[in-house]
């Protein structure tokens, strides 16, 4: 049944894909540019490393409305975290720590959040209600996200076909994480609070190239609104995959589109690795009915070994213990994903959950030389009643952490019997994921009662609708028909300056080329040299591109007006009077008195570097090129 081999991941085809029936789906994390935080009054996207307090919290999980536990919150209660947040007082107030109550919420980000839900051709919700969603890992330290759903059931257009919008909600964003070491965690709340819109995607997205291209539709589209943040951790999206057969899979906060198609081919091969593995076991008659697990203290076996992670554990007062997998031989070998074995899978469950973040944390018999001597498995093997069918997994660590650690490696192992269990998995650098937690389910949700409705005015959504920006996909195929340099369309699309574009080409009659250069070569190439993006406003530009129109300044006068914005505001009235070619022949005699005075340089190229100093004096008074065609006919060749 589950015969197909993945290949290395350049060779996949979308045929590939189809063959084990890959589906993924988005949800995009976008912070608003908005001046203040979602439920209080404090100042959103201020950040600093700086804190004047910390504050020690323990979470606990909470019955939902039909009283049943989340798992989620669970599995973070068995971690038994110690969490600490680092207090700015200029971040932070008493609302954040769940001392006072809420403000209602932020009108300037209920206004962005549905401006950007008319975008995704979401239906606005007629009234909102604020929800709480349980965070027991701490990044939120009422333990609880107020979040709110906007608009439902969309939908943006994607090359020949549309990708459905499921929602889009508005929610408070969570701390900063600083370190996560053992059973201590330290977050910084500079970010707590901010106003965040979480977009969901259905899971139209076939092969892995198809969910970078419409993450980066997705990004473009909410850009184009100049209404979100930019910059690091600004946008993050939680990427959504999941294979025939299997069960979706949730890779949170992957920080680059460029990273999402090498995660997700990872991600469905795992899948479809533990969907064999299952198969595996069943033949050998291990099921979730049949399967069985032993365990025991090994410590006083391992007391004189010389694999220096338990030698030292033992030094320090810990213990060793046991795991017996029967009927498992060679089955922690099993691949999942690129180079990475099953192993991986017990072994995250036991740092992530038992905290046990050393690594190795464990070690076990499929694997025998890597660790520990041959004769102490022989010894760890015949107290455990082992036989050669079956796997032995050591793991080491205080009392409790190791009780937290078997009882995790038998749960791991029962899964697999099972298939693949719903997670949320982290993305690695590699290409990879990695167990971050269990996949949140329903039962984390509950109303809010500190907040009443929010009702959706009709004079609201016509102030909303009437000032709502032309959505990218129409920018982008605009500035094709006008004319813009290729290279200059994605860019400029999602830039404020692309509102310059049709005055510049329809009222002021410049080319579509000069355009694209004043618009977006020149300022990128100005701000990867240090220039502050700031100094690039509309204003200024327009007024250099008029002077331009007006015949005041050349357009190879633009990028040295650019530069000079860092002076001061450019000033038309300061240009200097426009050239005659005539009047170039004291300015080139100078040049060239100048540059023959350098007796090192080829007299070859004595006419490039007379143009070069020519043009540094006359810039923008004279056409280019009618100063190379005069310098070309009165600077001899040498040489």
């Amino acid at each position: 049944m589950y015969d197909f081999r993945f290949k290395p991941f350049e060779e996949m085809t979308p045929e590939d894909y189809a063959e084990v029936g890959f589906m993924s789906g988005l949800e995009v994390h976008q912070q608003l540019l908005t001046k203040r935080k979602l439920f209080c009054r404090c100042p959103a996207g201020k950040f600093s490393t700086e804190y004047h307090a910390e504050i020690l919290r323990h979470m606990r999980p909470t019955l939902s409305e039909l009283g049943e536990y989340d798992g989620t919150a669970l599995m973070e209660f068995k971690t038994k975290k110690n969490i600490i947040y680092r207090i700015n007082k200029e971040t932070v107030c008493t609302y954040e720590m769940d001392d006072t109550p809420p403000f209602m919420i932020d009108d300037e980000a209920l206004d962005y959040a549905l401006e950007i839900s008319l975008q995704a051709g979401l239906s606005l919700v007629d009234e909102l209600h604020i929800a709480r969603k349980q965070y027991l890992d701490g990044s939120i330290p009422t333990g609880f996200q107020r979040t709110t759903i906007c608009g439902v059931n969309g939908s943006v257009p994607y090359k020949d076909r549309e990708i459905g919008i499921i929602q889009l909600g508005l929610e408070e964003d969570s701390c900063r994480e600083i370190s996560d070491v053992g059973h201590n965690r330290i977050y910084n709340t500079d970010r707590l609070g901010m106003p965040l819109i979480e977009l969901v995607t259905q899971p139209d997205m076939k092969h892995p190239q198809e969910v970078m291209e419409v993450a980066n539709v997705l990004r473009k589209m909410m850009r184009t609104t100049q209404h979100v943040r930019r910059g690091a951790g600004a946008t993050r999206a939680d990427t959504n995959v999941s294979v025939r057969g299997g069960t979706r899979i949730e890779i949170k906060g992957v920080p680059s589109t460029n990273l999402m198609p090498l995660l997700t081919y990872n991600e469905a091969m795992r899948q479809y690795n533990l969907l064999r593995l299952r198969e595996e076991l069943k033949s050998r008659g291990i099921t979730e009915q049949t399967f069985t697990y032993d365990s025991m203290v090994a410590t006083k076996l391992l007391r004189r070994t010389r694999f220096t992670p338990i030698n030292d554990a033992i030094a320090n007062g810990h213990r060793a213990m046991v795991v017996k997998l029967p009927g498992w031989a060679d089955l922690l070998r099993w691949e999942t994903q690129t180079e990475t074995l099953f192993s991986r899978e017990i072994s995250d469950r036991v740092r992530v959950i038992a905290c046990l973040t050393t690594l190795p944390n464990i070690i076990h018999s499929d694997s025998p030389s890597e660790s520990i001597s041959g004769a102490e498995w022989q010894q760890i093997k015949k107290a455990m009643n082992a036989t050669p069918d079956d796997t032995v997994v050591v793991v080491w660590g205080s009392q409790i952490d190791t009780e937290t650690a078997v009882n995790e490696i038998a749960i791991r192992a029962r899964e697999a019997t099972i298939g693949i269990p719903s997670e949320t998995r982290q993305a690695l650098r590699d290409g990879t994921t990695g167990f971050e937690r269990i996949l949140p389910g329903p039962e984390r949700m509950y109303p809010d009662t500190d907040l009443p409705p929010i009702k959706i005015s009709p004079e609201r959504l016509q102030r909303i609708t009437s000032g709502l920006p032309e959505p990218h996909w129409d920018i982008v195929r605009r500035l094709k028909k006008l004319g813009i340099p290729e290279d200059c369309i994605e860019g400029l699309a999602i830039s404020p300056l692309v509102k310059l574009v049709d005055e510049a080409i329809n009222e002021m009659k410049l080319s579509p080329s000069l355009v694209g250069e004043a618009l977006w070569r020149y300022p990128r190439y100005l701000q990867r040299k240090g220039y502050d993006k700031a100094l690039f406003d509309i204003e200024s530009i327009r007024a250099i591109l008029k002077s331009v129109a007006d015949g005041n300044l050349t357009p190879d006068g633009i990028i040295d007006q650019l530069r000079k914005l860092k002076d001061g505001p450019f000033d038309p009235a300061s240009l200097p009077p426009r050239m005659k070619a005539e009047e170039l022949k004291p300015v080139i005699e100078s040049a060239l008195d100048a540059v023959r005075s350098n007796g090192f340089i080829d007299k070859a190229n004595i006419p490039n570097l007379t143009l070069d100093k020519v043009m540094d004096e006359v810039r923008g008074r004279i056409p280019g090129a009618e100063v190379a065609k005069y310098v070309e006919s009165n600077v001899p060749q040498e040489g």
